[in-house]
């Protein structure tokens, strides 16, 4: 039987993202960037906004253990946007191709409650063809906990058989089967495409 219904996450699926973006502009290409992304402003660091931590909090913490680069670790809330510097290729259009015909179109996303709604409203455009994103900030649940896909597959009012699941973490994506959905590892529109056709979706 065919799905459904489309599941997204946001980040490197349809925008891509990484700290790198913002502080290429901040702090000249060498080693003292390196290293600043390695043991300052790391992904493991930023996983607490996405699991609900307030920004203030966090930055607080991380300028008091490098009091160096306080101005560099304040700069991350205010410029935020500047870490997505743009669309996945060809992701945009395909979520218009399945909006368009009329295909159920949700998203589930480790993402900060404080950076998600400016970054949302900034790209209406795209995140009006869904019918509901669930936020891990403002749910304080992250993927790949099994907890968040249950709770989004009982908002979203659909069943996890009829749900196909697209994410690039491939533990996120086992978090999704775990509660029975059909999910893929995502690593690019021309490998995606012709999955979601094969389970009988106008991709």
């Amino acid at each position: 039987m065919p799905v459904s219904s489309v599941i997204f996450d946001i980040g490197r699926v349809l925008y891509d993202w990484d700290p790198r973006f913002l502080y290429e502009r901040l702090i000249p290409r060498g080693e003292a960037l390196e290293s600043f992304l390695r043991h300052v402003v790391t992904h493991d660091w930023h996983f607490q906004h996405d699991a609900g931590r307030d920004f203030a909090d966090t930055s607080a913490e991380l300028a008091a253990l490098h009091p160096q680069h306080a101005d560099l670790i304040a700069a991350w809330g205010p410029r935020f946007g500047d870490s997505i510097p743009g669309p996945i290729s060809g992701m945009h259009d395909l979520v218009a191709r399945l909006d368009h015909a009329g295909v159920p179109l949700f998203a589930i996303t480790n993402f900060s409650h404080e950076f998600f709604p400016p970054f949302r409203a900034k790209e209406a455009a795209l995140f009006g063809r869904f019918r509901d994103i669930v936020v891990s900030g403002e749910e304080k649940l992250v993927k790949p906990d099994a907890a968040i896909y249950r709770l989004a597959l009982d908002r979203f009012r659909i069943d996890a058989g009829d749900a196909i699941f697209i994410d690039d973490n491939a533990d996120n994506v086992a978090g999704a089967q775990s509660v029975g959905m059909t999910a893929f590892l995502f690593t690019g529109v021309d490998d995606l495409l012709p999955r979601l056709r094969a389970l009988g979706l106008p991709a």
